[in-house]
């Protein structure tokens, strides 16, 4: 098994990210278990078998003031599915980042998901190290797709209508950064403006393109050719 993708939180003096990991799939959840167990910038807070156990572990956890800052989360389970419970933690926690690993690849699937609040969406048979740096990258509220769904995502029409065109030069700059996957603090970092400006802008942007996350936002500027996608 390949080591971690990224520098350690211990070598970045920062604690470690607090992920739940939700499938249905008793071996799915003890691979992701080893693997964590190996990094020592991740922390296994938590495990669940379907959504109605995800939020009663949700709830527990939140008792303990010690939520999750990642859930990983399949879509397809019984008793309360993927979807659903995307949109009730993200309603009850809004600070959760949702992280879709799943084996679905259906283009209706993956907007459904970022439409519900998913900050991400990874294939189950991508390499571990790229999940990991999914769970980093919505840690930082960075914008993480599997490179085959930004792909697939990227041939669907845009639905943002003349949104573009409300756009101030500056809210189009800001669109093409989040495009590229980056947070509003890197943005700030950036452009050299208060990271409060920013997500200003960003609201502006998400109001005019009719969009309610920044992984939207980010597909709306792949498809319109303001951030190009690498092929493999």
């Amino acid at each position: 098994m390949s080591g971690p993708a990224s520098e350690s939180s211990a070598q970045r003096g920062q604690q470690p990210i607090r992920v739940m990991v939700v499938d249905d799939h008793e071996v799915v959840r003890r691979g992701l278990r080893s693997y964590f167990d190996e990094l020592d910038d991740v922390d296994l807070v938590g495990e669940a078998c379907d959504g109605v156990a995800a939020m009663e572990q949700v709830r527990m956890l939140a008792d303990r003031q010690q939520l999750p800052d990642v859930v990983l989360i399949d879509l397809v389970m019984r008793r309360m599915d993927g979807l659903a419970t995307i949109r009730a933690i993200k309603q009850d926690h809004p600070s959760i980042e949702v992280l879709v690993v799943t084996s679905f690849s259906e283009t209706q699937r993956i907007q459904s998901a970022l439409a519900a609040g998913a900050a991400g969406y990874v294939l189950k048979d991508a390499d571990v190290d790229e999940i990991h740096r999914a769970v980093v990258a919505a840690r930082r509220g960075e914008v993480h797709l599997d490179p085959m769904v930004t792909r697939k995502l990227s041939r669907s029409p845009a639905d943002a209508g003349s949104g573009f065109v409300a756009l101030t030069l500056r809210e189009r700059e800001i669109l093409v950064l989040i495009g590229r996957g980056q947070s509003n603090r890197h943005i700030a970092a950036t452009l050299g403006v208060a990271e409060r400006t920013v997500a200003m802008h960003v609201t502006n942007i998400f109001t005019k393109l009719h969009v309610v996350s920044r992984t939207q936002a980010a597909l709306w500027a792949v498809r319109e050719g303001l951030v190009q996608v690498e092929e493999e």
